[in-house]
Order: structure tokens, then C-alpha cells, then sequence
């Protein structure tokens, strides 16, 4: 089995472009697959390769001062290598785009919430201690997976987050622990909430998947989505895991995802296997799915006319 390495850092970057392909140089060479974002504030990559490729890696980066105390998470990869079709890095203004703007931009090395250790939040839970967890992630990762109790401020993208807090405007002189997939887009958003005038703001060091590591199965309901082939993961036992995400069209559980059919579309939404279109035996998704009646017929009526002009063009 494969492993998959996930980790970020706020650092000043000066050439970009030339960390870009310091980056791809050496993810070519150990063979190594994934998304990598690199800006004048830092890095965000995950990357999918064998045990021994990911540890060079690894080991070649905490080489560099810049990047000597990583918070590494790892995780098992799929079977054959193919949690990501390709291997790119790319130079992006920001690593997670929050587009607050120049003048308006967070800065985690100079505003962030309080970093909170996974086991200190297991200590919140089990003394009964008053906080209240706000869910920075988009809102069908929260589908299938998220902590009991759990506040969201609507976010259909990240960079919705300044115009919703007026959302979670009642938490302001509350304990807030905000949490994300692996802790690079909370750096941002508890920054932005300490600097909006909310007095106790923590984030959860090294984000849920973290947390699901090290005590799975406890207070995250469900899986952890996850932005690979894999879809979802999750480490609790197999046969007592629970699934809390429901398939859109017929309500069962599911943590199936699919794009919908209507590329014009192409929303992201959960539909069980039983609720897929056939297709022909060759297709390569086994089925597809449309996330409303309106976008089913969209789209078909957009064949018919595309194949009848073709026919007579």
C-alpha cells in the first residue's frame, strides 16, 4: 500500500517559482504524485508514493530550515498508487484562498488562534469544559463527517468566510476552536476571527485528521472527506464505523460522491450506487448522476442538439 503525505507551512518564500520547481524536481524524482501550492507565504502539498519515497521526501525537507518542524500527517494511500492522477505544483498567490485582499490578508505568523493539541481537546471532553467548535471546511466535506456539536458559518467556499461571520457573530465573547481537514485553512480563519474581535480563539493543531488519529471513533461523527480518489477516510474500526452522510436523492447512508453529470454544473454532492444512471459497460465511473431533474434535462437536451447539428453539419 501507498502512503500519502499532507503537510503546510507559513513561511516567507522569496522566489516561489523557484521553490515550484525545486518541488516538482524532487516529487519527479521520487516518484511521487499530488497537488503542491507554493507562495510568498508559504507552502501546502500532499503527495501520494511508497513508504520509502514519501520518508526521502520527507527527510529532504526537514533538511531545510525553513522546514525543520513540519507538522507531518500520514496516511494510507490507495493500493496501486492512484490517489491523484499527476503530479502538479503550481506558484498561487495564497496556499488556501481566503481573498481577503492585499491591505486585508492574514498573516498566521503574526495573527493566529491559540494552537490546541488533540489531546488537550480530548481533555475538553471529558472535563465538560465550555467551548464551541466552528467548522471551517466547505459545506459537503461536512457531509459525511463532523464533530458533535459542531457550528458552521455556511461556507460554499473558503473565501465566504468574512461575509458569513456575521453568522457566528453570537460567539464573540465565547471559547471558539476552529477545525479543517489538516489545520492549513484555520491558521487563516482564526486569525481573521481573532482580528474581528472575538476574545478566545483556539484552532485544532494539526487539523481533524489528527484528532481521527489519535482517538478514532471519539466526537468526530463519521469520515473525513479528503481531496484525492479516496474521497473519504476514516480510522475507527470498520464494522463499528458510523456513516452520517446521506445520499441526496434517496436519503440512505452513504458516503459515495459523485460530479454531476451536467458539466455545465458539475456539483459535488453524495448519491449511493443504487441511484447512479447505467452507462455503457466501458464507462470508467460504472454510472452517473445529475444533482437536480433540471440539470438532468439540461444536459441531455444539450446532447440532442450537439449530435443533431453534428450529424448534419
Amino acid at each position: 500500500m501507498y502512503k500519502i503525505i499532507l503537510f503546510y507551512k507559513y513561511v516567507y518564500i522569496d522566489d516561489p517559482k523557484m521553490e515550484r520547481d525545486l518541488q516538482f524536481e524532487l516529487c519527479q524524482r521520487l516518484g511521487l504524485k499530488g497537488r503542491g501550492i507554493v507562495a510568498n507565504e508559504g507552502i501546502n502539498c500532499t503527495f501520494e508514493g511508497t513508504s520509502e519515497a514519501c520518508g526521502e521526501y520527507m527527510a529532504t525537507m526537514s533538511a531545510d530550515p525553513r522546514f525543520a518542524d513540519v507538522h507531518w500527517k500520514i496516511s494510507d494511500g490507495t493500493l496501486d498508487g492512484t490517489a491523484f492522477p499527476r503530479l502538479s505544483v503550481k506558484v498561487r498567490p495564497e496556499i488556501v484562498s481566503l481573498h481577503l485582499g492585499n491591505d486585508e490578508d492574514i498573516n498566521p505568523n503574526e495573527i493566529t488562534g491559540k494552537h490546541l493539541k488533540p489531546a488537550d481537546l480530548q481533555k475538553w471532553y471529558e472535563e465538560g469544559e465550555e467551548f464551541h467548535i466552528v467548522d471551517m471546511r466547505n459545506d459537503y466535506e461536512l457531509k459525511v463527517g463532523k464533530f458533535e456539536g459542531t457550528i458552521f458559518p455556511e461556507l460554499n467556499n473558503f473565501r465566504d468566510l468574512k461575509k458569513n461571520l456575521k453568522k457566528i457573530e453570537n460567539l464573540k465573547n465565547k471559547k471558539v476552536l476552529t477545525v479543517c481537514t489538516g489545520g492549513v485553512r484555520c491558521e487563516k480563519a482564526s486569525g481573521l476571527l481573532v482580528r474581528e474581535g472575538f476574545k478566545d480563539v483556539y484552532q485544532l493543531d494539526g487539523g481533524i485528521v489528527s484528532y481521527m488519529e489519535q482517538f478514532p471513533g471519539k466526537d468526530f461523527k463519521g469520515s473525513l472527506y479528503v481531496f484525492d480518489k479516496r474521497n473519504t477516510m476514516h480510522f475507527d474500526d470498520p464494522e463499528a464505523h458510523e456513516i452520517i452522510g446521506k445520499c441526496d436523492k434517496c436519503g440512505v447512508p452513504s458516503e459515495h460522491y459523485v460530479n454531476c453529470a451536467n458539466l455545465f454544473c458539475h456539483d459535488h454532492f453524495i448519491c449511493c450506487e443504487d441511484c447512479l444512471e447505467s452507462n455503457p459497460p466501458n464507462h470508467k465511473s460504472g454510472g452517473v448522476a445529475y444533482c437536480n431533474w433540471k440539470c438532468n434535462i439540461k444536459w441531455k437536451l444539450y446532447l440532442l442538439k450537439k449530435n443533431f447539428l453534428k450529424k448534419f453539419a
